[in-house]
């Protein structure tokens, strides 16, 4: 799966030790977030959503800053 740099910074964030704890971290910050920030989060998720378990464990997740 490939993320962009923006993806990938938004999953640092709110990395745990497995995706669906990821997701569910992201999930609940949604009513925080702006409108911007929103749909890059519901974006991200649903690629998590796509990634099986064993592929969110072999990626690397690196924050990327500017």
């Amino acid at each position: 799966m490939n993320f962009s740099v923006e993806e990938e910074n938004l999953i640092c964030m709110y990395h745990t030790s497995d995706r669906r704890r990821t997701m569910a971290r992201m999930l609940a910050a949604l009513p925080d977030m702006d409108t911007k920030m929103r749909r890059l989060a519901n974006g991200t998720i649903a690629k998590l959503e796509r990634m099986t378990d064993a592929d969110f464990d072999g990626q690397r997740f690196d924050f990327v800053g500017e």
